[in-house]
């Protein structure tokens, strides 16, 4: 029925413990001390393991510890078997990982009933890791399927690149750019509230609609007029309470006038060459995140680019990183970070995450969504 190792000095209680397992039909393998156990669990991965608590040259509690510690036998059910009946022994135990006890001497009914109660609950925890991998698994393949949205960088006549880093396997930014004719780029970046699966799947769906560019009556050259139409559309109480933000621009190239509306949405971060300085502009618009309320304005502005301007569009997620005193990396410091990668003439978008990287004390994962867009205009 499973695969059962007794870790034990004692040849009597070794002799007990597998002629009583094996009439219940299990395989008992034998160890007579802790170092020879964990080089038995290593091989044969038992199902639950009996470990008597006071051994030479390596007690229960060190192979208990040891075995909790090893990813491959992390799950295996551990009895402690001792004399031992203090509480403060068996609060030493369970702190230790040891998932139960078994006194000495030793009563077969009750050896008995511990372990088909160790093994139902050692195969709920096999069926809740298979579960919890395949749902890993169908995670992974939806995030791979969202990146695989999102545009690839582009070279002419206007060079972008951008990056996606989700906090978790999924997140809630989109963002895309396109030219909507030869002159005309159109550029956006939102950032649905929440993560993970939840803020995912609205947020493709809004992706697909802008990119397809479905919203009736509405001028896609205006972005007051998108903002408008999605706030209408999308509204909390119609979308289990999810809104988001969003920066949404227009590019023309003929008179390299940007026309742009944000909702909520961190502003977009415009550095130019201002002689011998590097100027930076902040491009925002007033407006409320969209889906908070149905009768909330949007407006439009406009702004000339200079050539060989940057403009830079983000998520909230790339300046509002913790740092090591509790305090949070802000907008006013990128914004530093930026001006300073700009007059060096390091500005590549590598090396602007790289620095991220960096101010996120080279975490593997940062705290939120990361999405950054970098134009060279």
């Amino acid at each position: 029925m499973a695969n059962i190792l007794v870790i034990d000095d004692d040849p009597a209680i070794q002799l007990v413990l597998r002629r009583t397992l094996a009439k219940q039909g299990h395989l008992v393998s034998l160890a007579d001390n802790g170092y020879e156990g964990l080089k038995q669990a290593q091989k044969d991965r038992p199902a639950l393991i009996i470990c008597d608590w006071m051994m030479p040259l390596m007690d229960g509690l060190e192979v208990c510890q040891r075995v909790k510690a090893d990813p491959q036998l992390s799950t295996t059910f551990f009895i402690l078997l001792t004399s031992k009946r203090s509480l403060s022994d068996r609060v030493e135990g369970l702190d230790s990982g040891a998932d139960d006890f078994l006194a000495k001497p030793i009563e077969l009914a009750e050896l008995q009933a511990r372990v088909r109660a160790a093994l139902r609950l050692q195969q709920l925890t096999q069926d809740l890791q298979v579960q919890k991998q395949r749902l890993e698994d169908e995670l992974s393949e939806a995030s791979d399927y969202v990146q695989s949205l999102l545009p690839a960088p582009l070279k002419h006549p206007v060079a972008i690149d951008s990056c996606f880093i989700p906090s978790r396997q999924l997140g809630g930014d989109c963002y895309d750019y396109a030219w909507i004719s030869p002159n005309h780029l159109v550029v956006f970046l939102l950032d649905m509230s929440g993560h993970g699966l939840g803020a995912a799947l609205p947020s493709v769906s809004i992706l697909n609609l802008l990119r397809s560019r479905s919203l009736n009556g509405v001028d896609f050259h205006q972005p007051h007029q998108v903002l408008t139409a999605l706030n209408r559309i999308f509204q909390m109480g119609d979308q289990g309470d999810k809104y988001f933000t969003l920066w949404y621009g227009i590019y023309n190239l003929a008179d390299n006038n940007l026309r742009y509306a944000s909702a909520g949405h961190p502003p977009a971060l415009l550095l130019s060459k201002h002689g011998a300085e590097t100027k930076l502009e902040r491009l925002k618009t007033p407006g409320f995140p969209i889906g908070m309320f149905p009768e909330a304005n949007f407006t439009s502005h406009s702004q000339r680019i200079e050539p060989g301007s940057q403009l830079y569009i983000f998520s909230d997620g790339v300046y509002e990183l913790h740092q090591g005193d509790g305090c949070i990396w802000g907008l006013d410091q990128f914004e530093t970070l930026l001006q300073d990668l700009h007059r060096s003439k390091d500005s590549q978008l590598s090396t602007v995450l790289e620095k991220l990287q960096s101010q996120n004390n080279h975490a593997p994962s940062f705290n939120d969504d990361i999405s950054l867009i970098q134009l060279n205009l």
